[in-house]
C-alpha cells in the first residue's frame, strides 16, 4: 500500500537525528534541548511549547494541528511514535530493529479509520506497587483484592497520579463525553499505550484535537502547573493517554496494532 510519508518520531536528544531519519520518519525535537537543522520542533507559529514539561508529546500534536495539518495532502497516513516506542511489523523472523519497525503501510490497515496501540493490561499490578504508590486508591476500592475487574483505569490512575484527580478532570469534559468516559475508566482494565495513533483522516484528527485540547485547557484551571514528581509532572499527557483510548474507540473504526519498546539512545 506504499510508504508512510508522515510518521512523526518524537525525541528529546539532538544526537538521534540520523537514527530517526534513516528509518524514513520525520524527526520531532521537543523539550529544552537545542536541535539542529533537520528537526521539526513545536516552537514556531501557534504553539504551547512552554507547556511541554507537563504535556509531553501533546505540545507537538497541538503544533501540528495548528500549523502543519492543513499542508498535508488528503488521504495520506499520518502517524506518531517516539524514540522508545515504535509500531511493530507482525512478523517473527526479523533480526534487527530496523527490520522490525513499520515503514510501509500494512495491507491489514485497509478499511480502518485509525490504528491505535495494543492494550496495556492493568489486572496484574504488583502488590508492592500498590503498597508504595496506591494506599489511598486501595482503601477507596478494596474490592481489588478479590476481583481483578476492579483494577481498572480509574484505580490505576488514582494509584500513580493522585487519588481523585481523574474524576476531577472528567468533570471538566463536555456533556457528550463526560458520562461515557467516566464509565469507560471504571469498566476497562486496560488502555491503549503510548499516546500513539495513525490515521489518514484529517477530519478525525481535527475532531479529536478539538475535544482533547479544549478539555486539557479546562483541566489547567483545576490542576495548574505546580506539579512535582514523575506521576504528577506530565499529568496532562497521562490524561490524554487514557482519553485517546476512549475517544478513538467511541468515534472511529479502529484497529489495534502492536507497539514495541526499543530505546534508540542505546
Amino acid at each position: 500500500m506504499g510508504k508512510i510519508n508522515y510518521m512523526y518520531c518524537v525525541a528529546i536528544d539532538n544526537n538521534l537525528l540520523n537514527k530517526i531519519s534513516n528509518l524514513g520518519y520525520l524527526p520531532v525535537g521537543l523539550g529544552d534541548s537545542e536541535f539542529s537543522d533537520g528537526w521539526i520542533t513545536d516552537k514556531d507559529g501557534e504553539n504551547i511549547a512552554n507547556k511541554n514539561k507537563f504535556y509531553s508529546e501533546y505540545t507537538f500534536h497541538y503544533y501540528l494541528w495548528k500549523n502543519l495539518l492543513h499542508k498535508i495532502p488528503n488521504n495520506e497516513w499520518i502517524g506518531f511514535c517516539g524514540y522508545r516506542r515504535f509500531w511493530k511489523k507482525k512478523i517473527n523472523y526479523a533480526k534487527t530493529f530496523e527490520d522490525m519497525v513499520i515503514k510501509e503501510i500494512p495491507e491489514e490497515w485497509n478499511g480502518y479509520d485509525v490504528i491505535i496501540g495494543d492494550e496495556l493490561s492493568l489486572k496484574e499490578i504488583k502488590w508492592i506497587k500498590v503498597l508504595k504508590y496506591g494506599k489511598k486508591a486501595f482503601f477507596r476500592n478494596p474490592k481489588i483484592i478479590l476481583n481483578k475487574k476492579y483494577r481498572n483505569i480509574r484505580f490505576q490512575f488514582d494509584m500513580f497520579h493522585g487519588n481523585g484527580i481523574l474524576d476531577k478532570a472528567i468533570g471538566q469534559l463536555n456533556l457528550q463525553d463526560k458520562k461515557k468516559f467516566s464509565d469507560f475508566v471504571r469498566t476497562q482494565t486496560s488502555f491503549n499505550q503510548g499516546n500513539m495513533f495513525v490515521t489518514k483522516s484529517k477530519k478525525i484528527m481535527n475532531n479529536y484535537y478539538t475535544v482533547l485540547f479544549d478539555w486539557l485547557r479546562k483541566c489547567e484551571d483545576i490542576f495548574g502547573f505546580n506539579l512535582d514528581g514523575y506521576g504528577k509532572t506530565r499529568l496532562y499527557a497521562f490524561l490524554g493517554e487514557r482519553f485517546l483510548s476512549y475517544w478513538f474507540k467511541e468515534n472511529t473504526n479502529y484497529l489495534e496494532w502492536p507497539i514495541m519498546f526499543h530505546d534508540i539512545r542505546k
